[in-house]
């Protein structure tokens, strides 16, 4: 598959599809053909250590040769999200309203968002300084729409940072005209969103560079799965992001006995042709229900044989 050439690898799709799976095998796959690999799990439902038999949680593990893997805890890193923006106030908010400052922020830990941002923030770092240090990262994302809003982020948070940035930087052009006779000021609030503001557009560049990044859709020939993945596809080409691999999982082998099964085989035949027709400027990657479920390094190498 091309995808398996890029850099860094988003793998995505509906929840129960094999995703995690999927995105095990490729790192997999990938490090025993000499890459030095760090697989990374957005997914706050957690498979990846179950797949390799062993606890791994927030901080690297390496799980076998060249193969590193990471589960990103979103409470976690919402906590040290918000220790950082405490941080960043220090000296610029005046110590008499620190305290409700520090409530308020400890308050939005709780909001709508709040993990998907921090998720967001660990996510950045990861792939500007992880990326120096692995030949791939493959990203096992959490179900689609979570996708989507993740990857979407670049874009709408540059938007979001710009226009503060406008409104600081007038406020500043103000105060020093009417205080510092005309000369610039400090502002650390201004750096600090300028700096982020860098780390937004690198990523996003980063992340439509189809020579740097591959993005990769899981599903079953079933017809949600299907229409979930059509759905995902067009709202990441909206934002510029395009997905040119699906992997069609479960799929049920040639020659099947019984009535039952023969059934069924005709039922799926109508979905394979209709992924067909959707999918048409994807490069589509058939891999077959096996015998039994993906529980060690044996089984994930069976199943990567499946993505060539």
């Amino acid at each position: 598959m091309d995808v398996l050439t890029k850099h860094i690898i988003f793998v995505g799709g509906k929840g129960g599809v094999g995703k995690s799976t999927t995105a095990a095998a490729i790192a997999h796959r990938l490090s025993t053909a000499g890459h030095r690999t760090l697989l990374v799990s957005t997914d706050p439902a957690h498979n990846v250590g179950d797949l390799f038999g062993r606890t791994i949680g927030g901080k690297p593990v390496e799980v076998a040769e060249r193969l590193v893997a990471l589960e990103i805890d979103p409470q976690l890193e919402t906590e040290r999200y918000i220790a950082g923006v405490k941080d960043n106030i220090k000296g610029v908010v005046h110590s008499s309203l620190m305290e409700e400052v520090h409530r308020q922020l400890d308050t939005a830990k709780a909001s709508p968002g709040a993990d998907e941002a921090a998720l967001f923030d660990k996510l950045i770092t990861i792939i500007l300084e992880e990326r120096k240090s692995f030949d791939k990262i493959v990203f096992d994302t959490a179900p689609t729409g979570h996708t989507i809003r993740l990857l979407s982020l670049p874009e709408l948070m540059g938007v979001w940072i710009h226009g503060l940035l406008e409104k600081r930087k007038k406020t500043n052009e103000n105060y020093s005209r009417l205080l510092n006779d005309g000369e610039p000021m400090e502002d650390p609030i201004y750096d600090v969103l300028a700096e982020r503001q860098q780390r937004f557009i690198r990523v996003r560049e980063l992340l439509m560079d189809c020579q740097t990044t591959g993005f990769l859709f899981v599903l079953n020939p079933e017809r949600l799965p299907i229409l979930e993945t059509e759905k995902a596809i067009d709202l990441l080409h909206r934002h510029s992001l395009e997905v040119k691999s699906i992997v069609v999982n479960k799929v049920l082998p040639e020659h099947v006995e019984g009535a039952f099964w023969n059934e069924r085989k005709a039922h799926e035949q109508k979905y394979l042709e209709m992924i067909e027709q959707s999918f048409n400027e994807q490069e589509i990657l058939y891999v077959p229900l096996l015998q039994r479920d993906i529980t060690s390094f044996e089984d994930l190498a069976v199943f990567s044989e499946q993505l060539t």
